[in-house]
């Protein structure tokens, strides 16, 4: 088995070079983000949210409702905001590059129809698919017949054990090993969270363990920065050898930048990472 190699900021050039003057909104991508269910709204916004301050171009929420909950996000207007069913019928003509979904969409009969047909109809566009989605393909719900395009699966032990059918416990016990077995059994880049974040490409032929990080990230929503963060960085065109394992480390670096300037670790909350990562972005 693979011993993990430290993942280190100097391996992530990409993440850090400078844009050309003559850019515009679409240079940097377009994101679409699927999820939020009843009482969920939340969490694909915190993904959206996070896309945007990390530096996608467009990003676009679809909600798990027949009816997006709300006309606009109050905190973030730019986002735009439809029903689930809509974003996907008009993802052609929206010219969506990326795609997360599974953040806070349920586990009923609409989530699995959302995703069946983004599976069917996502052709060469790269997917994260965290959370509920995670569940779903676990509980055979959805098969992962997704096709040749690359896919992110982002669970954390008890999710990477329901997809291996095992215990949360035996995940732990041998982490290395159960991300390169998801890798390798899916056919997806691989991040296995928690405390050193496994990050395997789907060859599983190597495993890079994350350097940074706090216990601050211990609270809800912050798997769905996360998520948000990794299609914002696929969107914008930057290698997946680099968007990937990227994400992760600037996650974990925001959240140490955060505690260094004495916010958290007890009381950080997911909505402030996003800011941290792009001041982090940003610094050459």
């Amino acid at each position: 088995m693979t011993t993990p190699t430290p993942l280190l900021r100097d391996q992530l050039p990409a993440l850090f070079a400078p844009r050309a003057a003559d850019t515009h909104k679409g240079s940097f991508g377009t994101l679409g983000v699927l999820g939020g269910g009843p009482g969920m709204t939340g969490a694909p916004l915190l993904a959206a949210r996070a896309a945007l301050r990390l530096g996608a171009g467009k990003v676009l929420v679809g909600f798990a409702q027949d009816i997006a909950p709300l006309p606009c996000d109050p905190l973030q207007p730019e986002l735009m905001l439809r029903s689930g069913r809509d974003l996907l019928a008009d993802a052609g003509p929206l010219g969506l590059t990326t795609w997360v979904a599974g953040c806070g969409l349920g586990t009923l009969d609409n989530a699995v129809l959302l995703l069946s047909t983004l599976f069917q109809t996502r052709a060469q566009t790269p997917l994260v698919l965290d959370a509920d989605g995670l569940n779903l393909l676990a509980q055979g719900a959805l098969r992962s017949d997704w096709g040749p395009a690359p896919v992110v699966l982002t669970p954390h032990p008890a999710e990477a054990g329901r997809l291996l059918g095992c215990t949360a416990e035996r995940i732990q016990a041998d982490r290395p090993a159960a991300a390169q077995a998801l890798a390798r059994q899916y056919r997806a880049w691989v991040v296995l969270k928690g405390a050193g974040t496994l990050v395997c490409p789907p060859a599983a032929d190597m495993c890079w363990i994350n350097t940074t990080g706090n216990p601050g990230l211990a609270t809800a929503g912050t798997g769905d920065v996360l998520a948000g963060m990794l299609g914002s960085l696929i969107a914008q065109g930057v290698p997946l050898e680099q968007a990937v394992p990227g994400a992760v480390w600037l996650h974990g670096a925001a959240a140490d930048a955060l505690v260094a300037a004495g916010t958290g670790p007890i009381g950080l909350t997911a909505g402030e990472l996003a800011d941290a990562a792009r001041t982090l972005r940003n610094r050459s």
